[in-house]
C-alpha cells in the first residue's frame, strides 16, 4: 500500500514540476496562479493523506489490543472450565470408587451372613440333642439369631453353644422357645 502511495506522489510532484517548468515559460499570469493552487492542493491532500494513515495506525492498534486482552479472557475461561472439570471428575471418580468399596463391603457381608447361617444350621442338624428341633437362623453382620421352639432350656443353651462355635460369628441371640408338649411328655 506505501509503494502506490508514494508512486502517486511521484507522479504529483512529476505532474507539480512539468506544470511549473512550463509556467516558468510564460510570462507571469494565470499559470502561475494555477501552479500556486496545484501546490496548495497537494500540500492539502498530503496533510490529508498522512493524517488519515495516522488514524488508520491508531485504530489498527486499538484492534489488535483488544483482541489481545478477548484471547487472554478466553484463555482464562477456558483455563477455568478446564480446572472445574477435573475437579467435577475427580469427584466423581471418588464418588464412584466408594460406592463400589460400600456395594462390594455390603455384598461380601452378605455373603459371608449367608455363609454364617448355612454353617450354624448344619452344626445344629448334626448335634443329637437339637436334631428334633425347630430353630431357624438368621445373621446379619455376623450376629446369628436363633428363633423357633426346642424341647428344652438345655436345648437352647446348646444351640446357643453351637451357633457360637461357628466362625465368624460376633454374638449369638436367642428368642427360642421351650414347646410345652415336649416338656409335658418328659
Amino acid at each position: 500500500m506505501k509503494t502506490k502511495n508514494l508512486a502517486d506522489r511521484v507522479l504529483v510532484v512529476a505532474c507539480i514540476s512539468a506544470a511549473l517548468g512550463l509556467a516558468g515559460c510564460q510570462p507571469e499570469g494565470s499559470a502561475e496562479k494555477a501552479g500556486k493552487k496545484v501546490d496548495s492542493a497537494v500540500e492539502s491532500a498530503e496533510k490529508s493523506y498522512d493524517l488519515a494513515a495516522s488514524k488508520v495506525d491508531k485504530k489498527a492498534q486499538e484492534a489488535k489490543e483488544l483482541l489481545s486482552e478477548e484471547a487472554e479472557n478466553v484463555s482464562e475461561t477456558i483455563n477455568e472450565t478446564t480446572d472445574a472439570s477435573k475437579e467435577a471428575l475427580e469427584k466423581t471418580e471418588k464418588n464412584i470408587e466408594e460406592s463400589v468399596t460400600e456395594k462390594t463391603e455390603t455384598t461380601g457381608q452378605y455373603i459371608d451372613d449367608t455363609i454364617i447361617t448355612a454353617k450354624v444350621k448344619a452344626a445344629i442338624l448334626k448335634d443329637p440333642l437339637l436334631s428334633a428341633s425347630r430353630i431357624e437362623v438368621t445373621t446379619d453382620k455376623g450376629v446369628v439369631k436363633l428363633s423357633g421352639t426346642v424341647d428344652s432350656e438345655k436345648s437352647i443353651s446348646r444351640a446357643m453353644e453351637v451357633a457360637g462355635g461357628q466362625e465368624n460369628v460376633k454374638s449369638v441371640q436367642s428368642d427360642l422357645t421351650v414347646n410345652a408338649s415336649a416338656t409335658s411328655k418328659e
